[in-house]
C-alpha cells in the first residue's frame, strides 16, 4: 500500500520536525497518524480474508509474532506503527463469521531459513527482501518464510493426527520434524514422502 505508507510517513515527519522544534504533546497529530496506521491494518485485513474467500480457504495460518517490550535500532518507529496484532485479530474475526480456521505457528526461523533445507540464507546488503540460498539459488526473502509458515502448519497437524507409536517412529525417520523452530518445507516433503512408503 504505497499511499498509505507514504501518508504515514509523511505525517511521522511532521511529528519529527515539532519534536525538534520543542513540541512535547501532539495529540492531533499523533491522531492523524494512528487514524492513518489503523485504517491500513484494517485494508490489510479486508485484503487477507478476501483472498481466503476468493480461493476457499479452510484456514488463514500466522506467525505467532511477540512483538511485546521495548523496541530498539533504527527502524523501531516504523516497527511500532507494525499493526500485526491487530492484523491478526481482526482478520480473524472476519474468518470466524465466514467459517474460516486462524492457526498460528512458531515465527523463530521461518525467514532466516531456506525453504529446501540448505540452511541458513544469506540476505542481500542492497536489496533487503531477496536472499541467496547456500545452494547459490536467489529467492525472495518473504516467498521462502511463507513455504516454511504453510509447511509448519501441516507438519503439526500430521503429527498431531497420528498415534503416539506411528508418531516416534516417523519422528525417528525424520528427525527434522522434532523441533519446530527449524521445520521447513523440505522437512514436510520428507514427511510425506516418509507417510507414504
Amino acid at each position: 500500500m504505497p499511499r498509505e505508507k507514504d501518508s504515514l510517513e509523511h505525517k511521522l515527519n511532521k511529528i519529527k520536525k515539532a519534536q525538534q522544534h520543542g513540541a512535547r504533546k501532539m495529540p492531533r497529530l499523533w491522531a492523524k497518524a494512528k487514524g492513518v496506521n489503523l485504517d491500513t491494518a484494517h485494508k490489510t485485513a479486508q485484503f487477507i480474508a478476501d483472498v481466503a474467500m476468493l480461493y476457499s480457504a479452510d484456514v488463514i495460518v500466522f506467525e505467532h509474532l511477540d512483538t511485546q517490550g521495548k523496541k530498539r535500532g533504527s527502524k523501531k518507529q516504523k516497527l511500532h506503527h507494525w499493526r500485526a496484532q491487530a492484523v491478526q485479530r481482526i482478520v480473524a474475526e472476519k474468518a470466524h463469521r465466514d467459517g474460516v480456521r486462524v492457526r498460528r505457528v512458531c515465527a523463530w526461523n521461518t525467514s532466516k531459513l531456506a525453504f529446501d533445507g540448505s540452511g541458513k540464507v544469506e540476505r542481500d546488503e542492497h536489496n533487503y527482501s531477496m536472499c541467496t540460498f547456500k545452494t547459490s539459488k536467489r529467492y525472495h526473502c518473504d516467498l521462502s518464510a511463507s513455504y516454511n509458515i504453510g509447511a509448519r502448519y501441516f507438519i503439526r497437524e500430521i503429527l498431531k493426527s497420528l498415534p503416539a507409536k506411528a508418531r516416534s517412529g516417523i519422528e525417528a525417520k525424520v528427525p527434522q520434524c522434532t523441533k519446530r523452530t527449524t521445520c521447513t518445507l523440505s522437512t514436510l516433503l520428507s514427511l510425506n514422502a516418509e507417510l507414504v512408503a
